[in-house]
């Protein structure tokens, strides 16, 4: 039963995250915020990483198939997917806020819709892979719960950002919110990558 609902929460992970990108890439034809921008490469990234933990974890052999090296490739395979998307959305995030020269944001609205109710499904996502994990330790699940406290993190650091450009859009202040927004993210996603990356690494000595 415990395997099953975890086989569905990841499912439901993928079903949810998938909007994401869609609708951001849409917004970008209206926003050109840095941070909507590099949110938008982040969600891309991300549901790749989603996708393939949901296919591990079905591909996983069960307690009646035991086949611990088999196991362990395939966990250090979802941990490495989802250490290289935190890592690559987080270099991505940093390239874009350092080089990004638009001062003309456009209209980010949709952008802030999406990274709010982030917020919300990921602080969710969060607390329900901690339990699932905490019931039933499995590593696929342990990472994904790392990746949802990212997620989270992550969301509420956009939505900041993108409700100053939202409000206060010609404000000198607004820039260096928008590029610092973007910046402060990149660099907990490329740790995050690493440390996800460092624990899979070690795992497998």
């Amino acid at each position: 039963m415990k395997r099953n609902s975890g086989e569905r929460t990841l499912l439901a992970s993928v079903l949810l995250s998938s909007p994401g990108p869609l609708v951001l890439g849409i917004a970008l034809v209206y926003g050109r915020s840095s941070t909507q921008i590099a949110d938008f490469i982040r969600r891309t990234v991300e549901l790749g990483a989603i996708i393939i933990s949901w296919i591990v974890f079905r591909m996983l052999p069960t307690s009646s198939e035991p086949d611990p090296s088999r196991k362990a490739r395939l966990e250090a395979l979802a941990n490495t997917c989802v250490g290289a998307a935190m890592l690559l959305s987080g270099l991505a995030m940093l390239f874009i806020a350092v080089f990004s020269t638009s001062r003309d944001k456009g209209n980010v609205i949709p952008g802030l819709a999406i990274a709010f109710l982030g917020v919300i499904v990921n602080f969710w996502f969060w607390l329900r892979y901690r339990r699932l994990n905490h019931e039933q330790p499995n590593a696929v699940l342990e990472v994904q719960s790392r990746l949802y406290g990212a997620k989270f993190a992550v969301d509420t650091c956009v939505v900041v950002a993108l409700l100053f450009v939202a409000v206060l859009p010609h404000a000198p202040i607004t820039t260096y919110l928008d590029a610092g927004g973007s910046i402060a993210v990149a660099l907990y996603l490329a740790w995050s990558g690493i440390n996800t990356i460092r624990k899979r690494d070690m795992a497998t000595e």
